[in-house]
């Protein structure tokens, strides 16, 4: 069954298709939005840095060029947090901690067997 193109519709139900996704509008079976998408590819050199810009003078620290997928990087920000004492998010494939946290940052890196390179300033 096709979607029209009026606003004011909407598929209310219908056992043609089965499950349509929310979000593109296509059959669950064709969905696109839902795969998994790829974590970028690093240089293998995790860089840590600190940044206050667009933060009203805050710093945090950032740790970009992991190369994780989303959940690796959720699990890795939670003990970061945990080992910092501070809070945290992901942004983007980067982990942001608040504080300037690099030095235990690049100690616990460096235990989990990561390349490190501290970077800027």
């Amino acid at each position: 069954m096709a979607r029209s193109s009026d606003s004011n519709t909407r598929l209310v139900y219908t056992t043609e298709e089965g499950g349509l996704c929310r979000k593109c509008g296509k059959p669950a079976k064709k969905c696109t939005c839902r795969t998994k998408q790829k974590a970028p590819a690093g240089d293998g050199t995790v860089r840590v840095s600190r940044e206050t810009k667009g933060r009203k003078g805050k710093g945090v620290t950032l740790i970009t060029g992991l190369g994780l997928d989303e959940n690796q990087l959720k699990q890795l920000a939670k003990r970061l947090k945990a080992k910092c004492g501070s809070g945290g998010t992901v942004k983007n494939g980067i982990i942001e901690i608040q504080g300037d946290r690099r030095d235990i940052l690049v100690e616990e890196l460096g235990r989990e067997g990561f390349t490190i390179k501290r970077a800027g300033g």
